[in-house]
């Protein structure tokens, strides 16, 4: 789951007015001399931009529906492969790489299926010394949960231990779908963690209006922090941060681990590590899919408004504040967001800092570069046969897309970006 250099020509108008006067009664005025203006410049045409996305690893063997790729902090000689079922496997950073190993195996655990299984993986960015990796899931049968748990890796660093494990939160699904499951660490140190709205469609799943309702954890972007008291701590300016922590089903007051809310299903956010804004792809019900740059306390609108677009308005509850995504496309061209990065590579300058992402059923890839005619419009960089599932970021700012593929035959590409 864009340096661009934009070189303004001025044309500039040169005039020169000379007044002669001589003194006495018989002086004659001087000629003035037309003003000389310059050509204007030539038009410096847009560049058309694409992308390819050959396979990175073309030796390895079928991963099987990998739905996330990582490298460790400071750690650039070894790939991070989460496939659902609940195993990450790891390999070398070669591309004749052939063989995967297994840094952790919990399918025992975890249940998989459509939108359940392993969602999720954030190393802790001290990982070379305290060890410490967590995992997003989903277990549990009546009913679903979603866990968000700490592993300690062994002392050489190579395999996770899964005797290791320690519960920090746990979250009732209502339903298979809308699980989110995305964990990152944020520049501040702190872990940000998404959770769709619980499932079914509309938000109408009893208790309804998830997204908007602040007595429960679905539908939001949390950030707790993991360095504090157990099981975690909560960061001093999250919104509603003197509240008692809110536990499975909710609580009585407005969650304290909220860092913003009314998203759907957030699939994929991102850290902007430059700038340090956060990006989010948030998967749309009917008609639109939509990016989100969030902020502290953002309320993103779900369910009165899918995209930029009026769902259900009477359900806001009079709210006035919603944050209309800053890019969206119609089901057209796609239907279900992969949320990418922001792009800090070494590749064509023209899509440095520009965020790039795409979608899991069509294929389609496009970057954030505005302003463009129609507001909110992503510019497409490729139309391919990928089913993308993630996108990952390596340590020089390159980035790569997850291919799904079907049964045990998913694949990882490297975005080449191009101009025409």
């Amino acid at each position: 789951m864009q340096r661009r250099s934009i070189v303004g020509l001025v044309s500039i108008l040169l005039t020169q007015f000379v007044i002669a006067a001589c003194g006495g009664g018989n002086s004659q005025p001087q000629p003035v001399p037309m003003p000389v203006v310059q050509p204007p410049p030539t038009p410096v045409p847009t560049p058309t931009l694409s992308v390819t996305a050959p396979n990175a690893f073309p030796n390895l063997p079928g991963l099987a529906s990998p739905v996330g790729l990582y490298q460790a902090p400071g750690d650039d000689t070894r790939w991070f492969v989460i496939e659902q079922a609940g195993r990450v496997r790891v390999f070398p950073n070669r591309s004749d790489a052939s063989t995967l190993d297994d840094f952790i195996d919990i399918r025992s655990r975890v249940v998989s299926g459509g939108e359940l299984g392993l969602l999720g993986l954030a190393f802790h960015p001290n990982f070379a010394t305290n060890r410490r990796v967590f995992l997003s899931y989903t277990t549990g049968s009546a009913p679903r949960v979603s866990r968000i748990s700490q592993f300690t890796a062994t002392t050489d660093l190579l395999h996770l231990d899964p005797n290791s494990e320690v519960i920090l939160l746990t979250l009732n699904q209502p339903e298979d779908n809308h699980n989110g499951g995305n964990i990152v660490f944020g520049p501040d140190g702190f872990l940000y963690i998404g959770f769709g709205d619980g499932g079914g469609g509309g938000d109408n799943h009893p208790p309804i209006g998830n997204g908007q309702k602040l007595t429960t954890l679905l539908g939001k972007i949390l950030r707790i922090n993991v360095d504090g008291p157990s099981p975690y701590g909560i960061p001093a300016d999250n919104p509603f941060a003197g509240n008692p922590r809110c536990g499975p089903t909710g609580g009585s007051q407005n969650c304290p681990e909220i860092f913003a809310y009314g998203f759907r299903n957030p699939w994929r956010f991102s850290f902007d590590h430059t700038a340090g804004d956060l990006w989010v792809g948030d998967v749309g019900q009917d008609a639109w899919e939509e990016v989100d740059v969030v902020t502290l306390g953002g309320n993103y609108g779900w369910r009165c408004r899918e995209g930029a677009h009026d769902y259900l308005p009477t359900q806001c509850g009079g709210a006035t504040n919603l944050i209309d995504p800053i890019a969206e496309y119609d089901h057209s061209v796609g239907n279900s967001i992969t949320g990418g990065f922001v792009y800090r590579g070494s590749q064509f300058s023209a899509l440095y800092g520009r965020y790039v992402f795409g979608d899991f059923g069509s294929g389609r890839i496009w970057a954030w570069i505005s302003p463009v005619n129609i507001p909110r419009q992503p510019t497409q960089l490729a139309d391919t046969s990928l089913n993308i599932s993630s996108f990952a970021e390596a340590h020089d700012g390159e980035l790569y897309a997850v291919n799904y593929g079907s049964g045990a035959n998913g694949t990882l590409h490297h975005l080449v970006f191009q101009s025409q």
